[in-house]
C-alpha cells in the first residue's frame, strides 16, 4: 500500500500546504482560497478526465475536445454533504465512435482512484456527448 503525507498548516482564513506545484490554499471563503467541495469535485473530474484521455490515447482514438460539466448536489440538512455529482462529458472530433467512448467512458470510471474512493457515499452519474466536426 501506498502512503503519502501532506502537512497543512492554519492560515487566518483557512489551510496551507506546499505541493510540487504551488501552494494550495483551501477555505470555506472563495475570496482565500479552494472550497473543499470545490476540491473533491475538481479531483473527481480532473482523476476522471485523465483516465479517459490515457484510455482514447492507447486506443489511438484521436479526439480534438474534451469538456466535462460538473453539476453538483449538496444536502443543506447534512452538513451540506455532497450527495450527487453528474458528469457530463462532451468529446469533439472527427469519425468518432460513439459505442466505442461509451465503452471506453465505463472503463475509465474502474480506473479512476478518486471515483472508486467515493463511490459508495456520492452517487456520480456520467453522461456522454458526441459532437462529430466531420458533418
Amino acid at each position: 500500500m501506498e502512503k503519502t503525507t501532506m502537512t497543512f498548516d492554519m492560515q487566518e482564513k483557512g489551510m496551507q500546504t506546499e505541493l510540487t506545484f504551488g501552494n494550495l490554499d483551501v477555505s470555506s471563503d472563495e475570496n482565500h482560497g479552494f472550497r473543499p467541495f470545490q476540491l473533491m469535485v475538481a479531483s473527481i473530474v480532473g482523476c476522471s478526465g485523465s483516465v479517459f484521455r490515457k484510455i482514447l490515447q492507447k486506443q489511438r482514438m484521436t479526439i480534438n475536445d474534451l469538456t466535462i460539466t460538473a453539476e453538483v448536489e449538496r444536502n443543506p440538512d447534512a452538513a451540506n454533504r455532497i450527495e450527487r455529482i453528474n458528469l457530463l462529458y462532451t468529446v469533439k472530433g472527427h469519425a468518432l465512435n460513439a459505442d466505442k467512448l461509451h465503452k471506453n467512458l465505463a472503463l475509465s470510471r474502474k480506473h479512476c482512484p478518486m471515483i472508486q474512493s467515493v463511490q459508495d457515499s456520492i452517487h456520480i452519474e456520467e453522461n456522454l456527448k458526441v459532437i462529430d466536426l466531420s458533418e
